[in-house]
C-alpha cells in the first residue's frame, strides 16, 4: 500500500469543513493542516489543526509540496485568484479533488486546484478551469466552460454550451440556458434563472 500525499489547506472556514470531507473520502492525501489568520493558530477545523499563518507560505513550500484554497466565494473570485497566483510563484502544486460521490465524464477536464464535492455531476466535453468550486449537487453540461476561479454553487445549473466568465459566482439552485455567455466577475443570484 503506498503512502498518501501531504496536503496543506489554506482557509480555515467553512468551506474548508466540506473540502475536508471531500478529501477524507477520496483517501489520497493526507492533511498536514490548515493556514489561517494568525488569531486563529491552535484551533482546529474538524480534526485538523490551524498550524500556520501567510507569513509561513514561503517556509511551508519548502517543507511541502500540495497546497488548496479553501476559502470559500461568495461574489468575485478575485481573493481565490490573488492566492492562488502567490502560491504558484512559491512552487505549490495544486491537485483536483474530486469526491468519489460526483460525477466526472471521462471526456470532460478540469484545471488544477478545482474542487469538485459530492454529488455534482461534470458531463463530456465540459471544461472547468483552475481554482474552482463545484459544489455539491451542481451541473456542468455537455460543452460547457467553467473559467478559472468560479464558485458554481450547490445545485446550480450550466446547460450545455454555456460559458461562464472568470471569478463569477453562480448562485445556489441557479439555471443558466444553453449557449449563454457570462462575463468575467458575473454574479447570478441563487435561483436566478438567466436566458
Amino acid at each position: 500500500m503506498s503512502c498518501k500525499e501531504e496536503i496543506i489547506l489554506l482557509g480555515g472556514g467553512g468551506h474548508c469543513k466540506t473540502v475536508i470531507d471531500v478529501i477524507e473520502t477520496q483517501n489520497r492525501y493526507k492533511i498536514v493542516g490548515i493556514v489561517d489568520k494568525k488569531e486563529k493558530l491552535g484551533e482546529k477545523v474538524l480534526n485538523y489543526k490551524i498550524f500556520a499563518t501567510d507569513e509561513d507560505l514561503l517556509f511551508l513550500a519548502k517543507e511541502y509540496k500540495n497546497i488548496l484554497i479553501t476559502i470559500g466565494q461568495i461574489g468575485t473570485g478575485e481573493k481565490r485568484k490573488i492566492i492562488f497566483k502567490k502560491c504558484k510563484k512559491l512552487g505549490f502544486s495544486f491537485p483536483v479533488i474530486i469526491s468519489p460521490y460526483a460525477y466526472v465524464s471521462k471526456y470532460s477536464s478540469i484545471g488544477e486546484g478545482t474542487v469538485v464535492i459530492h454529488g455534482a455531476v461534470i458531463n463530456p466535453n465540459a471544461k472547468v478551469g483552475r481554482n474552482c468550486i463545484i459544489n455539491s449537487k451542481a451541473l456542468v453540461e455537455h460543452d460547457a466552460i467553467v473559467s478559472n476561479h468560479c464558485h458554481i454553487s450547490t445545485g446550480a445549473i450550466i446547460n450545455g454550451g454555456v460559458e461562464v466568465g472568470e471569478c463569477s459566482f453562480v448562485g445556489s439552485n441557479a439555471s443558466i440556458k444553453q449557449y449563454i455567455k457570462l462575463p468575467p466577475y458575473s454574479f447570478v443570484k441563487a435561483g436566478s434563472l438567466i436566458k
